[in-house]
């Protein structure tokens, strides 16, 4: 029961981390500038601005994300090492002995 809220848990953070990455705007960084062509004084990733609301969601939501990896890793090397691990096989029957094979009858040449 843990196991299914820990995992639930953990897709709501992946999905709200896919949802604030998306919704951060770009930093100016494209390969034009990277190269010389961006024109202006701007570093190779962009001109460094405060961290913003979404910055920092992601930075927590990413830590999150880390976080619960590790736990999931954890908790599921703990748990039983087979699907069928407390189950029994079926019995195991006897061998039947091997039939005497004697010819009947007449056996003259």
């Amino acid at each position: 029961m843990l196991y299914y809220l820990i995992i639930t848990l953990y897709v709501l953070v992946c999905l709200l981390l896919i949802l604030t990455i998306l919704l951060q705007q770009g930093k100016g960084g494209d390969i034009a500038s990277a190269f010389g062509g961006g024109g202006g004084s701007q570093a190779v990733f962009g001109a460094r601005s405060g961290a913003t609301l979404l910055t920092r969601a992601t930075a927590v939501l990413a830590a999150l994300f880390v976080i619960g990896a590790i736990v999931l890793t954890v908790y599921g090397q703990r748990g039983p090492g087979s699907v069928v691990g407390g189950i029994e096989g079926p019995p195991v029957a006897p061998a039947p002995a091997p039939a005497d094979v004697t010819p009947s009858g007449n056996t003259t040449p």
